[in-house]
């Protein structure tokens, strides 16, 4: 922390001011409302759902496995994120220390890192259990969605703590206004007054190690579950095998669509305003979304909900 403050000390930004979603007293007023609820309905989904999968034994299966890991990581997620939004829209304008500001990026980068890598896992489940059902017990036994999990946790540390390295090894001599409602990477790299070659080399790099290469091994294993799926004899027993992995394929798709879209749009349609509301897709609806579209249909969480509002 000493070296964190030297540093801070180094560059001439002590804070950042965040802008926020709107300006308008009126929007204002109504979006504090309806992202609060957004955050709380997203809170008391997720808790639910690690609850069910953590308190019922018919769900100790590697898909719930997964998907416990996927509800704690949104549950930080957007712990991490819409304090800072619902401040903004309470009180306006938010000052951030630089300190409190590179610890949000941290934060945040590791657990979009977590993110892919954790969906890429669940691609993993899915491919195992559709093209290799014999060997499932054997390729997804416990010690194994262990390893995959701890590998998802601590990748997104890494590629955290070496893109919040890159980021801050930069120098901030002002302005120190960020158009955004956290303290993102992209907005913070454009205030640098020292942007370097090789720090945006090093960033870009490990950017496209843990995103395209999750993104491939989930392209790899959907590849595999359609050609498995095609060959099936019958129509009951494709459409049984599209409806284990049709979620994870919902929230994958939102996912990456959004983020592919933010980090890789022509210049000409470039905006703060529109990144703005990106980043709300991907760390507010998002996070919200997944437990609905995981358990809508699912019939054991069904059955697991029931227990606990109706136990005999």
């Amino acid at each position: 922390m000493e070296k964190s403050l030297e540093l801070a000390n180094m560059t001439g930004v002590q804070e950042f001011i965040l802008i926020g979603l709107s300006t308008r007293v009126g929007i204002k007023d109504a979006l504090f409302t309806i992202f609060l609820t957004l955050y709380l309905l997203t809170f008391l989904e997720n808790a639910l759902i690690i609850y069910l999968i953590c308190s019922h034994s018919e769900l100790h299966k590697p898909m719930y496995f997964f998907l416990g890991n996927l509800s704690c990581l949104e549950l930080c997620y957007v712990s991490v994120t819409m304090p800072s939004l619902l401040v903004g829209l309470w009180l306006g304008p938010c000052h951030v220390p630089f300190i409190a500001c590179i610890i949000q990026l941290f934060l945040f980068i590791s657990l979009i890192g977590t993110k892919c890598t954790l969906l890429a896992s669940m691609a993993y489940d899915r491919y195992v259990a559709i093209c290799r059902p014999l060997h499932y017990p054997l390729l997804m036994r416990p010690q194994v969605c262990l390893g995959l999990a701890m590998t998802s946790w601590l990748g997104g540390l890494l590629f955290s703590v070496i893109k919040t390295a890159c980021i801050t090894s930069l120098s901030y001599c002002g302005p120190n206004v960020l158009n955004h409602f956290f303290c993102d990477a992209s907005p913070l790299l454009n205030l640098s007054c020292n942007r370097m070659a090789l720090t945006e080399l090093v960033d870009f790099i490990s950017a496209i190690i843990i995103f395209c290469g999750s993104l491939l091994v989930s392209l790899a294993s959907y590849v595999a579950i359609g050609r498995t799926i095609l060959c099936m004899p019958s129509v009951a027993a494709r459409c049984k095998a599209l409806s284990t992995c049709a979620s994870h394929l919902a929230v994958m798709g939102i996912f990456y669509s959004v983020v592919l879209f933010m980090y890789s749009r022509p210049s000409h349609i470039e905006s703060t305003d529109l990144n703005k509301v990106l980043s709300v897709v991907y760390t507010v609806v998002t996070p919200m979304c997944s437990p609905i579209i995981y358990c809508l249909r699912n019939k054991e969480v069904h059955t697991a909900l029931r227990k606990t509002v109706h136990p005999r």
